[in-house]
């Protein structure tokens, strides 16, 4: 009996020892395990739509990354620095966008560039360019969804108003003037134009013009009216380029008459030999007139129709029976002259200014 006691304890030793050996180990394994549990972190990252959720025992996210085998551009978007630290105490939660290639075309220029943004709109932000208030994209919107490879291509628009300016002409007014010669004309006042402004919109895409609007005008200037008076006297020029002023023209005939007996019907001894009925002084210059037709006194200027030379200035200081309507007498100092006129058709300017001084009613009479 003593020997199986002693038997018995000397087999329970080991047995004993091993159980404390896996109350040990147990112990270890449960501490092991509640050690992990506490210093485990959870980390959830989004990756275009694609949730994963992670254990790490890994201090920051590039070591959880870099567990995952994650790799990121720098043009990538991730919502946290690579270098934040963990913490066993919340899920972390890390959204990665992934860059897409596109094309932005600005002022005749081409860049392709990585965008992770959800518009174009945004994605041009993101580039530095500033849109204008009137500036647009070409057959897209700034909320559009970004497209791999797409093309962007910006339109610089601006508007600016212009002014013109037109010459607005200016009228002429005439007045007849009864004092100066036909033909002639006198400025009274100079005309000026006017100006008008018209305002236009125009408006450019790129610097070049697309379109011009017309928006309004206004008259900064009022044009002055020329004033012009113009003669009514009727003229004209003498072969030797004496200006001839007349109210009148008849169309007559001329004949030629001297102081001789056979022309007057007096011999030189006779009281009035050489006198004319109005008194006056027979002598070139003079001609006899029905004075029905020309009042005596009358001035008149003798044009010859034809290329015999003109009479020219005379009076009308004289009559003659036979002279009656359209038919004059001219005074001719020699019978040879009056040989010589015979009878010719003649033009009769009854002269506008009676009172002329190259023609002295003292030059005619006694």
């Amino acid at each position: 009996m003593g020997s199986f006691i002693f038997s018995y304890a000397k087999r329970s030793i080991p047995l004993m020892r091993i159980f404390i050996v896996l109350i040990l180990l147990i112990v270890s394994v449960v501490s092991g395990f509640c050690l992990y549990n506490k210093l485990m972190k959870e980390v959830r990252i989004v990756e275009d739509g694609n949730d994963i959720q992670v254990k790490t025992m890994g201090d920051d996210v590039q070591t959880v990354f870099n567990q995952m085998g994650i790799l990121v551009e720098s043009y990538d978007y991730v919502s946290e620095p690579l270098s934040m630290k963990l913490s066993d105490e919340t899920v972390h939660e890390v959204v990665i966008r992934r860059a897409v290639p596109v094309n932005i075309e600005l002022e005749g220029r081409k860049t392709q560039v990585m965008t992770y943004h959800d518009t174009i709109g945004e994605t041009i932000a993101a580039n530095g360019i500033v849109m204008g208030p009137l500036d647009r994209v070409e057959g897209r919107s700034l909320n559009d969804p970004v497209n791999m490879g797409m093309d962007i291509k910006i339109i610089r628009v601006r508007e600016e108003l212009i002014t013109e300016a037109e010459d607005i002409p200016y009228t002429t007014e005439k007045t007849p003037n009864e004092q100066m010669n036909q033909g002639e004309q006198k400025v009274i006042q100079e005309g000026v134009n006017g100006i008008l402004e018209k305002y236009y919109k125009i408006t450019y895409e790129d610097n070049r013009i697309v379109s011009r609007v017309y928006m309004d005008e206004k008259v900064v200037k009022e044009p002055v009216t020329e004033l012009i008076e113009f003669g009514t006297v009727p003229n004209f020029k003498t072969a030797r380029g004496d200006t001839v002023r007349y109210r009148k023209v008849l169309d007559m005939y001329a004949t030629a008459y001297t102081s001789s007996f056979e022309d007057t019907g007096k011999h030189p001894d006779h009281p009035e030999f050489g006198i004319c009925y109005t008194g006056m002084k027979a002598r070139e210059g003079i001609i006899a007139v029905d004075p029905k037709v020309i009042p005596l006194y009358t001035k008149v200027y003798v044009e010859v129709v034809g290329s015999t030379p003109d009479y020219g200035f005379a009076i009308a200081g004289d009559i003659g029976s036979a002279i009656k309507g359209n038919l004059i007498d001219l005074y001719f100092d020699s019978k040879e002259a009056v040989s010589k006129w015979g009878k010719k058709k003649v033009r009769v300017y009854i002269l506008n200014e009676q009172n002329d001084t190259r023609w002295k009613e003292t030059d005619y009479t006694k």
